[in-house]
């Protein structure tokens, strides 16, 4: 198995993550690094937290994940440091606003408790048996 230097890896990050955002193919075949490895790199980059989209995508078609790492990651930045940090990564501040009041808005749908989910599903069974009786 080839060992690859830390200068290597963090050359392979810059080119997939914003504003690059170059595909896995294409730095394979530009760096001779075979695609697999280029893809257990991502997953780990990205499970540290790190924006590493899974595609050459506009910032609008990232995943929800990448989109909400950015909302985590500029949550206590300032105007002046957000910007900054939408300049290095090719994204728009108010792209950023919205996918903060998007993450918002999905926190205000109700979650149900146990012994509601219990009960709702209690109903629905006694619904289903009239239903068949009828």
């Amino acid at each position: 198995m080839r060992r690859y230097s830390e200068a290597v890896k963090a050359d392979v990050r810059r080119r997939m993550s914003p504003p690059h955002r170059q595909s896995v193919a294409q730095i394979s075949a530009e760096l001779g690094i075979h695609v697999v490895t280029l893809y257990n790199w991502r997953k780990t980059w990205r499970l540290q937290g790190e924006v590493v989209p899974a595609s050459e995508k506009d910032p609008e078609g990232w995943g929800a994940t990448d989109k909400f790492t950015v909302v985590l990651e500029t949550a206590g930045l300032n105007a002046t440091e957000l910007s900054a940090y939408c300049r290095e990564r090719g994204l728009y501040p108010e792209q950023v606003e919205r996918w903060r009041q998007a993450s918002q808005d999905a926190n205000e749908n109700l979650v149900l408790t146990l012994t509601e989910q219990k009960d709702l599903d209690r109903r629905h069974q006694q619904d289903q048996r009239e239903i068949k009786q009828l």
